[in-house]
């Protein structure tokens, strides 16, 4: 017999309890056909969150929750597979789930989507799709690809080279949370002699990013010919900032 599907509240309640028993109550409610509970189960297991972390178990959570049309289960069957996470790494079926899940609106669809347009992964190359999505998707309040329309404007991509368009969509993209848009409008900033504000916005992408990004930014800033970006750089590295 199923079970009615858990409220808005129920669910609230549920995702911010103790994680195995969070972890539990989704898969009792995942096993009773409840569609939102099988994508956020899926997710405990592929991020080992209160259960044993089991990628291809999460794999196969998400292809039942998105066969009963939920557009993020769409979107997490695709990065399954263009990640290889429980299954092969196939970017032509990841691709076909993205342009799945943003047909349905889904946010992180339109991101995913498009980046595979950008890149030609596991589908022909359309940058200028491409943008129209991450059009769509930034007008939805998503920075990641905010910051993605700030670079096809700096690379010309789709699009005439503006650098003053592509400083607006990196500092909105940057002012949302997304750790390379706070580092591209850092960029924006060294450009215009602003170190004091480039400098907090490196330090917010340090604070954001993960420890390759946070490498990289250094490496970038200790091969900069401004001696301040260079002892920023040390500083970074000489306090919990560059490992946090």
């Amino acid at each position: 017999m199923s079970h009615s599907p858990m409220t808005v509240e129920e669910w609230q309640a549920v995702l911010a309890g103790e994680p195995a028993g969070a972890a539990a109550a989704l898969f009792d409610a995942a096993r009773g056909g409840d569609a939102h509970a099988a994508l956020h189960y899926g997710q405990c297991l592929l991020d080992g969150r209160g259960v044993a972390r089991d990628p291809q178990g999460a794999f196969r959570w998400f292809v039942q929750a998105a066969q009963s049309g939920l557009a993020p289960a769409m979107n997490m069957v695709g990065r399954c597979l263009d990640q290889g996470w429980g299954v092969d790494e196939t970017p032509r079926l990841a691709a076909s789930w993205f342009a799945a899940a943003a047909d349905k609106g889904d946010v992180w669809g339109l991101y995913n989507y498009a980046t595979a347009l950008s890149l030609g992964r596991g589908v022909a190359q359309d940058r200028a799709q491409a943008l129209d999505l991450f059009r769509r998707a930034a007008a939805m309040g998503h920075p990641k690809s905010q910051n993605m329309i700030g670079s096809f404007h700096e690379d010309g991509w789709a699009v005439p080279v503006n650098l003053d368009i592509a400083a607006y969509h990196y500092a909105r993209a940057a002012e949302g949370g997304d750790f390379r848009g706070c580092f591209n409008h850092a960029r924006m900033e060294i450009a215009h002699g602003r170190m004091d504000s480039a400098k907090r916005w490196l330090a917010e992408a340090a604070r954001l990013g993960h420890d390759r990004f946070r490498r990289q930014m250094v490496q970038w800033l200790n091969g900069r010919e401004e001696e301040s970006l260079r002892r920023f750089a040390d500083q970074m590295l000489s306090t919990d900032l560059a490992t946090a």
